[in-house]
């Protein structure tokens, strides 16, 4: 080959090469937030603040630790609730309460009060009430289940509030530090829907929350889901006595083979990401007994509302084609099918232009983090479908094996995280002038 011309192969290589890693990796904020930042961090209460945190970290190890050896299954968080009740209280707070659902509010009053802004972390894990979660350390390293998601996120709100006293900042707007119930499952975000619904106690303007992922993570695009427990029942009987009696377990594998087969075409159709799967499956009471019922739990996801919207359409219209094809297929007597939604999470997306977004991608370079913008499953996607400003952020450190029995939670410079979730929440609250 041509060496001049082998040159501007490479050339041409290395010049996608460079403009591919820019366009995945180096998201950078604008210069008036990237401003707004640096001044803020110059302020000496807020540098108090961070020095606070540094100094506070074995105290936010230990109350990590206290939080997360308190069972917190969905709809049943109330015990871990009332510790952090507990907590706010002693560290200083102007007022706190526990909402209708369980959420526990804890309000920092502003000097304006011309807004309200949140920071939040989910209360409850995925594992049941009878799970053992002693917490168990090795080196910086504390391993329990949930620990990582999300009682480290608990924590780093207890710490952002003891900074913000210590340094005796001021902001303008009020700051509500909120722990959510009902973040993870069948608890289908039942906490932060409440806060975004007319029977809320706060209007909330803006919305930041802590859960999980890489330190550089900033979430502002919610990963919307629909969830359900479709139910097959019939009269059920004997295996050989009521041969040919209508079987709601022969009825769900069509079901199944429809769906799977129309779902997949759709989701081979190029567009935003849309996923589908079936979780669980249950029914029926021996290996010679016709069953009396069958059921399974369909759970799917998009990046596109109206995909979802789709996707679920073909969902319902599988089971219900399926439903009638079985019952015409000559069995005896009928199967009936029974639809039971058991979550629905919104979609949508906020601009990278977004204020909010801006002050996060700020205030992670500042502190010499990586930003990533992205999207999740997260109390986010309530705010995030109204259009209000919202994101998640990390809990920082190094976490692995989330909802797993095995998860843990390694403490590499875990004050960061918390220093960006402090610069995030007062660049949104302001500063007193």
């Amino acid at each position: 080959m041509n060496t001049k011309f082998s040159r501007i192969i490479i050339g041409v290589v290395m010049l996608s090469c460079s403009i591919h890693s820019y366009a995945q990796n180096d998201i950078i904020a604008k210069k008036q937030y990237n401003k707004e930042i640096a001044l803020l961090t110059q302020d000496k209460t807020v540098q108090l603040a961070m020095q606070t945190i540094d100094a506070s970290d074995d105290e936010t190890i230990k109350n990590m630790i206290l939080l997360t050896e308190i069972p917190a299954p969905p709809f049943k968080e109330i015990n871990r609730a009332k510790k952090f009740v507990e907590m706010f209280t002693k560290t200083g707070i102007d007022s706190i309460w526990i909402d209708t659902v369980g959420n526990v509010l804890a309000l920092r009053k502003g000097k304006k009060r011309n807004k309200i802004v949140v920071l939040d972390a989910h209360i409850d894990t995925v594992f049941p009430e009878e799970t053992e979660v002693t917490v168990k350390k090795e080196g910086h390293t504390y391993s329990a289940p949930g620990i990582g998601d999300n009682t480290r996120g608990m924590a780093m709100l207890i710490a952002v509030l003891k900074a913000m006293n210590a340094s005796k900042i001021e902001t303008e707007a009020d700051v509500v530090f909120v722990g959510t119930v009902g973040e993870e499952g069948l608890g289908d975000l039942r906490g932060v829907k409440h806060l975004f619904s007319s029977a809320s106690d706060i209007k909330i303007d803006s919305w930041i929350s802590i859960d999980g992922g890489d330190d550089g993570r900033i979430i502002n695009g919610g990963l919307g889901s629909k969830r359900y427990k479709a139910i097959f029942k019939g009269k059920g009987g004997h295996s050989w006595s009521a041969f040919g009696l209508a079987n709601p377990h022969h009825a769900i594998g069509n079901a199944i083979s429809l769906f799977v087969e129309e779902a997949t075409k759709y989701t081979n159709i190029k567009g935003p990401k849309t996923s589908f799967n079936i979780g669980r499956m249950g029914g029926g009471t021996s290996v010679n007994s016709i069953p009396f019922e069958s059921w399974m739990e369909v759970g799917m996801r998009s990046l596109s509302p109206e995909r979802l919207v789709k996707i679920d359409s073909i969902f319902k219209t599988s089971m219900s084609t399926a439903e009638k094809r079985y019952n015409n297929s000559g069995v005896k007597d009928k199967i009936a099918l029974e639809i039971i939604p058991i979550g629905d999470r919104p979609s949508g997306t906020l601009p990278e232009t977004m204020p909010l977004v801006q002050r996060a991608i700020a205030a992670a370079s500042y502190l010499d983090i990586q930003p990533r913008l992205s999207t999740g499953s997260t109390n986010s996607n309530i705010p995030i479908a109204k259009n209000i400003p919202a994101i998640t952020i990390s809990r920082g450190g190094k976490g692995n094996g989330a909802h797993a029995l095995h998860e843990s939670w390694t403490n590499i410079q875990g004050p960061k995280s918390i220093k960006m979730a402090l610069i995030i929440t007062l660049a949104e609250a302001g500063l007193k002038n």
